[in-house]
């Protein structure tokens, strides 16, 4: 599976879209904002500012939640800068995805954006998109500032090798054997080796990384906070399968790209790759169904909530493997399963992983 032409979210405004469901992602920018918010203000501690502060956002996607973690970063620098009675610095931003994110909705908002910073004198902001991997070297060296990513790096650059023992899953599940696991530790090992390897080259000096994703609480990459939705996800394609609307060798060989890893994993990773001190590391968890208080029929729509989340971010895989014509009766399914998975008293909650490093 290339992941530069299967793994953009789902693009445009419709109600299936990516811009209209990610609240959860925005929920999580900002209980993740102390983290971003002690960086910034410890990069700065010695009240030196460039002329140009130069960010990088990886993995930006597409509608409301695009520009919210750069408006963040402005308004703390901007802050810090009156604080000290310093003449704010200039930004330049550049924001990054696969080729195939909906650039076109970022760059429509990017106008819109700018005559706000404009009004509050925060002075010049020049943003860029910038399509690649950022599992690949995408800025010129000693460039970049600051680096931020959310919700993003539990996306791996492929599909591990070696999954054909994964019979009735499409990512790790309980029944899936320890070679299944072992393929899936190596292949987030080395992206995120790469990852850090790469922005090393592109950061200056002493320059930070904040970063944010999903991960587990336990180190059993089985546990619940990690099989649990895609679990479901499984059982509604086998549903299909029964029905005869997809056969069970296609569920068979379709494997999710994902890993979210424990955070000794994380640690381990970084001491070895030896590019970056870090500085701090924080979980959280996020309860999708708290997230909006439901009106209603509470578990119906707590489901629909939690499938809309995942088809915006999972519907072009799917559709790219067992085809267009059966996605909306899969996740009429998998609304279901997900409604009587909640009506069972179980939740569905995610763990997530903020850390910030420093370049040594």
């Amino acid at each position: 599976m290339v992941l530069q032409k299967s793994l953009p979210m789902t693009a445009g405004d419709s109600e299936c879209s990516y811009a209209n469901n990610s609240i959860l992602q925005r929920t999580v920018i900002v209980k993740a904002k102390p983290v971003l918010e002690d960086t910034i203000k410890n990069m700065f501690k010695n009240a030196i500012f460039p002329k140009c502060f130069t960010v990088a956002d990886l993995g930006c996607s597409s509608g409301p939640n695009t520009l919210l973690s750069i408006s963040n970063v402005i308004d703390m620098v901007h802050n810090l800068c009156k604080e000290n009675k310093s003449e704010p610095p200039e930004f330049q931003v550049y924001l990054n995805d696969l080729p195939d994110n909906d650039f076109n909705s970022v760059f429509k908002s990017i106008p819109s954006f700018i005559e706000k910073m404009k009004k509050e004198n925060y002075g010049n902001c020049f943003i860029a998109g910038v399509a690649g991997s950022f599992y690949e070297r995408l800025f010129p060296l000693n460039s970049l500032n600051f680096v931020h990513s959310s919700y993003s790096l539990h996306w791996l650059s492929q599909v591990p090798k070696g999954l054909e023992c994964n019979k009735g899953s499409i990512l790790i599940s309980k029944s899936s054997p320890p070679q299944v696991l072992e393929a899936y530790f190596k292949q987030y090992e080395k992206d995120f080796s790469s990852f850090l390897h790469n922005r090393s080259h592109e950061l200056m000096s002493g320059g930070h990384i904040v970063l944010v994703f999903v991960g587990r609480s336990n180190p059993d990459p089985r546990s619940y906070d990690c099989c649990c939705l895609m679990d479901l996800l499984t059982k509604s394609l086998l549903h299909l399968a029964a029905e005869g609307k997809i056969k069970e060798d296609e569920i068979d060989s379709f494997n999710m790209p994902s890993y979210t890893p424990y955070e000794e994993e994380i640690k381990k990773i970084i001491q070895i790759e030896g590019s970056f001190t870090l500085q701090r590391l924080e979980a959280f968890e996020s309860d999708m169904a708290a997230i909006e208080k439901p009106n209603g029929k509470h578990f119906e729509d707590s489901a629909k909530l939690v499938v809309k989340t995942i088809r915006a971010v999972t519907e072009v895989m799917l559709a790219s493997h067992f085809g267009n014509s059966i996605i909306d009766h899969l996740f009429d399914i998998y609304i279901k399963n997900v409604i009587e998975y909640l009506s069972m008293g179980n939740t569905i909650k995610f763990f997530n992983i903020s850390l910030c490093l420093q370049k040594k």
